[in-house]
């Protein structure tokens, strides 16, 4: 073997690397999946993290009302979303399949399905705001209702691309489950 700026190999033009062992794609395609979904579970715990935080510090009273409001219905049933992503951690190092569908299962449960009753609960406070300028519930001077829809719209793209890049992943490994069957 010649090194970068040394000499080539004796006899050799460099044209035969076509035979060497590649990795198949399957496997590459399953690398780069995992670590979409581990860098959107990531998020997903930054999001839920930020949430409890609200939620505690409401419950508790560690902080007055009027710098973080008081939870809406919808966010106590979304501290239930830790489940999927907990799954979904326990599923990728060990590619287990069953692991994998109760995450995505349960993140339209838990995380999507909360989301969808949240954007519908804050609605008419959002049409009170946005037709009157009126707002009564506060997160740090800014209106709840503004925060929190952010707080949905990203929460909504996280789940869907887990979801979707699950859904990939878990085809991948059967398909690759399926090649091994058939030898």
């Amino acid at each position: 073997m010649a090194s970068r700026a040394g000499p080539r190999a004796e006899g050799t033009d460099g044209s035969d690397f076509q035979h060497r062992e590649r990795v198949a794609s399957h496997y590459q395609m399953s690398v780069s999946l995992k670590s979409e979904i581990r860098k959107l579970n990531i998020v997903h715990l930054l999001i839920w993290v930020l949430m409890a935080a609200q939620v505690i510090a409401s419950q508790l009273s560690l902080v007055s009302h009027k710098v973080v409001a008081s939870p809406y219905q919808w966010e106590y049933p979304y501290l239930l979303s830790i489940i999927p992503t907990a799954f979904s951690f326990l599923a990728l190092p060990r590619n287990n399949i069953s692991h994998l569908v109760i995450s995505m299962i349960s993140a339209g449960l838990f995380c999507v399905a909360p989301l969808i009753y949240g954007s519908m609960e804050m609605f008419p406070v959002a049409q009170q705001l946005f037709r009157h300028g009126k707002a009564y519930r506060f997160i740090f001077g800014f209106s709840a209702v503004s925060v929190m829809y952010l707080v949905i719209v990203i929460a909504v793209q996280v789940h869907a691309w887990q979801i979707y890049y699950s859904k990939k992943l878990l085809d991948q490994w059967f398909t690759t489950t399926q090649d091994k069957k058939k030898k």
